[in-house]
Parts: C-alpha cells; sequence; structure tokens
C-alpha cells in the first residue's frame, strides 16, 4: 500500500497539464514519431530522476535541487540552478493557469466566452491553498490518479467507433523535432523526486522501483489519450484536446473529461506552487509570504501581459527550463560521484547532457513555427 501511494505521488505529479497538449503535438508530427519521443524521453527522464534520485537518498541533509547543487557545485551553480527551478516551475503553474481556465470556462460556460475571469477563478482559489500551505494526501493522488486513468480508458472506448486509421499513417517530417519540448515537459518529474525520496525512507531500490513505474505508466496514460484524440480529430485536434474531442463525440461524453482535467490541474497547481514557495522560503531564504506573492502572482501576471499560447509555454518551458535542470542535475551527480567510491560518471549521462543542450538549440529554432 506505501508503494501503491508513493507511486500515484510520483505519476500524479507527473501526469498533468502536459497531457492536453501532446495530441496537439501529435497530429502536427505523426504518431509514429510521437512513440518513438515517448520511448526516448522516457528513457532519459529515468535515467536523470534516478541520479537525482541517488543524490537525494545518500546525502545526509534534505534539500530540494537548489540545495543539493550548492552542496557539491557551489554557489554560482546554485543561481544557475534556482534560475532554472524558477522559470521552469513558473512555466508550468502559467500552463497550469491557462488550461484549467479553459476547461472551467467549458464547464460553467456563464463565466464568459474567453478566459480570463475562468482563469482568474481558478487562480484565486489555488493561490488561498498554497498560500495555507495545505499538503496534498498520498491516498487522494492514489484515487486522482485512478479516475484519471478510468477517464481516459473511458474516452477511448466511446472514440474507437470514430476512428479513421488515415490520421496514423501521416508523418511529417518537417516536424520532427516539434514534440520535443512538450513531450519532455510531460514526462518530467524531477521536481518530486526528493520527496519521494524521503517517502521511501532513502531507499533506493524501492526509489528505482518508483520512478520506473511511474514513468511507465505515465507514458502508457498519455499514448492511451493521444491515440484517442488524434484517432477521432485527426489534423483537427485542438490544443487543448479536450475542446475538439467534444465537438466529435459530444460535449455530454467529454464533459467527464473537462471535470476531472479541472481537477488534475488544480492538484497539480498546488503540488508545483508548494515546491516553487518551499524552494523560495527555504532555499533562497525569501519570507514565507513573499515566497508566496512571488510564487502565485508571477505566473498570474504572465497570463495578463498576454502569455497565453498554451503549447509554447510548455514546449518553451520542456526544452529551455527543464533541458537546462537536465544538465545541472548531470553535473550535480558528476561531482556527487566523486565523494564516493566512484569518481567516473557514466558517459550516458555525458550524452544526455548534450542532447539537453541540443534541444535547447532546436526549440529556439522551431519555436517561430509552433
Amino acid at each position: 500500500m506505501n508503494f501503491l501511494k508513493t507511486l500515484s505521488v510520483f505519476v500524479g505529479t507527473v501526469v498533468g497539464v502536459g497531457i492536453f497538449g501532446l495530441p496537439y503535438v501529435a497530429s502536427k508530427s505523426g504518431i509514429l514519431i510521437m512513440f518513438f519521443y515517448f520511448l526516448g524521453v522516457g528513457i532519459v527522464a529515468f535515467f536523470i530522476d534516478l541520479a537525482f534520485g541517488k543524490v537525494a537518498c545518500e546525502t545526509s541533509s534534505i534539500h530540494r535541487l537548489p540545495g543539493y547543487v550548492e552542496i557539491y557545485l557551489g554557489k554560482k551553480w546554485k543561481i544557475l540552478s534556482l534560475v532554472s527551478t524558477f522559470l521552469g516551475l513558473t512555466g508550468a503553474l502559467l500552463a497550469y493557469l491557462i488550461i484549467g481556465g479553459e476547461f472551467l470556462r467549458n464547464v460553467f460556460p456563464f463565466l464568459g466566452e474567453n478566459n480570463f475571469f475562468s482563469t482568474i477563478l481558478f487562480f484565486t482559489i489555488g493561490s488561498y491553498f498554497i498560500f495555507k500551505g495545505i499538503k496534498q494526501i498520498s491516498l487522494i493522488e492514489l484515487l486522482f490518479s485512478l479516475s484519471f486513468l478510468i477517464v481516459v480508458c473511458f474516452l477511448f472506448l466511446k472514440g474507437l467507433p470514430f476512428f479513421n486509421l488515415e490520421y496514423f499513417k501521416t508523418t511529417n517530417l518537417q516536424n520532427i523535432f516539434f514534440p520535443y519540448g512538450v513531450v519532455l515537459f510531460s514526462l518530467w518529474g524531477s521536481a518530486i523526486v526528493p520527496e519521494i525520496a524521503e517517502m521511501t525512507k532513502r531507499d533506493k531500490k524501492s526509489l528505482k522501483k518508483v520512478i520506473g513505474w511511474g514513468i511507465f505508466l505515465s507514458g502508457l496514460i498519455y499514448l492511451i489519450f493521444v491515440l484517442t484524440v488524434v484517432g477521432v480529430c485527426g489534423w483537427n485536434t485542438s490544443k487543448d484536446a479536450l475542446s475538439g474531442l467534444a465537438k466529435a463525440l459530444g460535449k455530454g461524453v467529454v464533459m467527464v473529461g473537462f471535470v476531472l482535467g479541472i481537477l488534475t490541474c488544480f492538484t497539480s497547481f498546488l503540488t508545483i506552487g508548494l515546491t516553487l514557495k518551499k524552494i523560495l522560503w527555504y532555499d533562497v531564504g525569501i519570507s514565507k509570504n513573499i515566497s508566496w506573492a512571488i510564487t502565485c502572482f508571477f505566473p498570474l501576471f504572465l497570463f495578463l501581459i498576454g502569455c497565453t499560447h498554451f503549447i509554447k509555454v510548455i514546449s518553451l518551458t520542456g526544452a529551455l527550463s527543464i533541458g537546462t535542470e537536465g544538465i545541472i542535475i548531470v553535473f550535480l551527480y558528476k561531482e556527487f560521484l566523486k565523494t564516493k567510491f566512484s569518481s567516473k560518471i557514466n558517459p550516458f549521462y555525458i550524452f544526455l547532457s548534450i542532447v539537453f543542450l541540443l534541444g535547447v538549440f532546436f526549440e529556439i529554432f522551431y519555436f517561430k513555427n509552433i
């Protein structure tokens, strides 16, 4: 039961707002390309999370990424880590505001034709709970994860009669690099790794098991959802996935998806918000209330000045901020190993850092085409 609760926390954090951007990206690049990205990025995420998990398990003091970076790499690297983590988590919070407001508007049309008032409502409730510091209960995460899987399977079965296999045959090599940032954003779970290390009582075998199964299950849920939406909507797949699916299957069928989408976005918004608040509070030394204000109001500010393109937000956040974080974790792991009996890092990790670096350049190049 403890394994299931820990696994549900990991999956509940990984499976978040990114799921709603994946079908649109798949419709532009092709299902086959998307499948290889799931496989490749899933392997990358597993090894990076595992390396970070080893650091968290074998370091006597408890920290988040910036704290561990300061111990093993020094203050300059800590600053880079703080900037990367702040931008990454802020990008995630902004994405949750955008898509959470969109789903609220679909469930409650009286909130207006655009997403402004629904987003403000989502922000108000979420920021209140982040301020109160209410922690998620692992059993609730387990229920949400199971419920989300059930709903995804329900939509798959409802959509199956409407599948058009022609939609799966298209492969657009011009968009071969398009999925990278979105898939990386969707499968990345390093922010929750220190929490998982604590929940497994720093047992590396249990941690490896949770990370492995967590990434596999997350990828499976994503793949089923992508096949459902693209199989039904094809080239008319909407950027938030569910709006286009509602037009094809009927809003009554998809309404359950909208409702669970709101709950999923909300719980993940709290998890990410509380994580960023604690980083600013504990690792940076900013007061608790100011940390809360920065955590909540900076994403809202970005939304209000026009950063409302969901796909661009998660794609840039994935490739730039998370890619940078991946490079930092590789160097963190390298220095960590020097304190142990083994002083050499597996060359595979160096290869991963090169992949992250190339991903940043490709994302900047393709950004204008998103």
